[in-house]
């Protein structure tokens, strides 16, 4: 699936370059996950945030703990776009 993730690295802040196997690539800032509590409560240490790694099977944003954001809404912040299905 074109939503796929190739590629991650960590810039600095809550900002992440990703790269999808379309070719597609930018940047998104996740501070808003920072805030939103619950299972991304963790994200307030930055340590933990840094330790973010694309799942080898999934090929989506993965966090220690089994913690991650699905590759859809990813791709709609890079691209700035509504995709056609729920995110």
């Amino acid at each position: 699936m074109y939503y796929d993730l190739i590629d991650v690295k960590y810039e600095h802040g809550y900002i992440l370059e990703v790269e999808f196997v379309d070719g597609t690539k930018g940047e998104v800032n996740l501070e808003e996950y920072a805030k939103k509590g619950g299972a991304f409560s963790s994200f307030a240490n930055i340590d933990f945030f840094k330790k973010v790694f694309i799942h080898p099977e999934l090929k989506v944003l993965t966090w220690p703990n089994d913690l991650d954001i699905a590759p859809e809404t990813i791709y709609a912040m890079v691209t700035n776009r509504l995709l056609n299905q729920a995110i």
